[in-house]
C-alpha cells in the first residue's frame, strides 16, 4: 500500500500526526502573518521580537520557515528604514545650509539697511543741527540787498509781477539759512517733540519726498510747503507736507495730537516763514486721506485760497466735522491757516492732518 503524502506551505509530511501538527503551526503562522503584512510597523517588531526570544512554540519546520521569512523582512524594512532616515537627514542638511545661506544673506541685508538707515538719520540730524546753528550768527557772505534778492528769485512763490507787491526784508535769524539753501521759506517747530525744522518749497511736491536739504536722496525727506502756496501773496491755508517716520523724525510726533490731553498741554505751532515770525492756534485735529480725482468730497489738500467768505466756512464746517475733538477755537473769513500734513497708516493713503489759525500779534 502506497505511503500517503501531506503537503502544508510547500513541505511534505510523511504521517497523520506530523501532518496534523503543520496544520497547527500554519494556523499560527497565518494569524501572524495577517498581522505583520497589516503594516503597522509596532506590531511587526514585536511580532519579530516574540519569535526571536520563543513566544511561539512551533512542532514543525514551518516555524523556521515563517521565522526565517520575518527576520528577511524585517531586516529589508530595518535597511529601507535606514535608507530613508540617511536620505532624510541628507535633505535636512542641505536645508540646514539653504537656511543658513539665506539667514546669513537676510542678516547682511538687514545690517546693511540699518547701516544706510542710521546713516541717513546720522547725516538728517547733522544738517539740522548746522542749520540750527546758523540762525542766530550774524550773516556772512553776503548784504541784506543780495540775500533778498535771493529770496525773490528763488522758488515758484517769487513767480508772482513783482511791480504789484513789495517784498519784505528777510528776517535776520533766516539770512544765513537762505545763502545755505535757496529754496527755504521758513521754519516749523512744536514745544516737547523733535519737531524743530526748516521748511521748504519748490514746484514739484514730489521731490523733497525723497531728498534731504542738500538735495541728497534721503528717505527720511524734507519737510516742505506745498508748491501752490504763497507766504508773499499770502495764501489763505499754508499747507506743510512731512513723513511719518518711526523713528519720530520729520512730523512723526504730529499724531500725537490723536490724544485731546496731548493737545491742551500744546495748543500751539510756531512757523516762521523767513519774512515773518508766528504763533499758530490749533483748531482741528483729523484724519482724512488723498482721494482720487474723481471722488467728490472734500479734499483739506486743495483747500488753499478762499475765493470768497461762504467757501472759507464751508471748508471750516468739513473740517470741524472730521476733527477727533472740539478744541473750542474757530476762525473768521481773513483768518491765515496752516495745515500741518503727514501720513496715517491706519488705511491705504491715509493721513494725520493739524489745522491752526494765526494769532493776531
Amino acid at each position: 500500500m502506497a505511503r500517503k503524502d501531506y503537503l502544508v506551505e510547500g513541505r511534505h509530511f510523511s504521517t497523520e500526526s506530523e501532518y496534523s501538527k503543520a496544520l497547527h503551526d500554519k494556523r499560527i503562522i497565518d494569524r501572524l502573518r495577517a498581522q505583520y503584512n497589516a503594516g503597522d510597523r509596532r506590531i511587526q517588531e514585536k511580532i519579530y521580537k516574540d519569535l526571536k526570544q520563543g513566544e511561539y512554540h512551533f512542532y514543525t519546520d514551518l516555524g523556521k520557515d515563517f521565522c526565517s521569512e520575518i527576520e528577511k523582512k524585517s531586516n529589508s524594512a530595518s535597511a529601507k528604514m535606514e535608507n530613508l532616515v540617511k536620505m532624510e537627514l541628507v535633505k535636512m542638511e542641505k536645508r540646514r545650509k539653504l537656511i543658513l545661506a539665506g539667514c546669513t544673506i537676510l542678516g547682511t541685508l538687514c545690517l546693511t539697511y540699518f547701516g544706510l538707515y542710521s546713516w541717513y538719520n546720522y547725516r538728517t540730524q547733522s544738517s539740522y543741527e548746522q542749520l540750527s546753528e546758523l540762525k542766530n550768527k550774524p550773516v556772512i557772505g553776503q548784504n541784506n540787498e543780495e540775500i533778498n534778492a535771493d529770496a525773490e528769485q528763488s522758488g515758484p512763490l517769487f513767480s508772482l509781477d513783482q511791480n504789484e507787491m513789495v517784498v519784505p526784508e528777510v528776517l535776520d535769524e533766516y539770512k544765513n539759512l537762505l545763502i545755505v539753501n535757496k529754496r527755504l521759506i521758513g521754519w516749523v517747530k512744536i514745544d516737547d517733540t523733535i519737531i524743530d525744522y526748516p521748511v521748504v518749497q519748490t514746484d514739484d511736491n514730489e521731490y523733497y519726498l525723497t531728498h534731504n536739504l542738500n538735495q541728497q536722496y534721503d528717505k527720511n525727506g524734507t519737510i516742505f510747503l506745498d508748491k501752490d502756496c504763497s507766504v508773499l501773496k499770502p495764501s489763505t491755508n499754508l499747507i506743510i507736507y512731512g513723513h511719518h517716520m518711526q523713528s519720530g523724525r520729520m512730523f512723526g510726533n504730529l499724531d500725537y495730537y490723536q490724544d485731546e490731553e496731548y493737545y491742551r498741554k500744546h495748543p500751539l505751532i510756531q512757523f516762521d516763514t523767513i519774512y515773518e515770525k508766528g504763533t499758530w492756534q490749533i483748531m482741528y485735529v483729523f484724519r482724512s486721506r488723498v482721494f482720487n480725482e474723481e471722488d467728490i468730497t472734500f479734499k483739506y489738500y486743495q483747500f488753499i485760497d478762499a475765493a470768497s467768505e461762504l467757501e472759507f466756512d464751508s471748508n471750516m464746517k468739513e473740517m470741524a466735522a472730521l476733527s477727533l475733538y472740539d478744541t473750542g477755537v474757530t476762525a473768521e473769513y481773513g483768518d491765515r491757516l496752516l495745515t500741518l500734513s503727514t501720513c496715517d497708516y491706519r488705511e491705504s493713503n491715509g493721513r494725520f492732518v493739524v489745522v491752526a489759525k494765526k494769532i493776531k500779534e
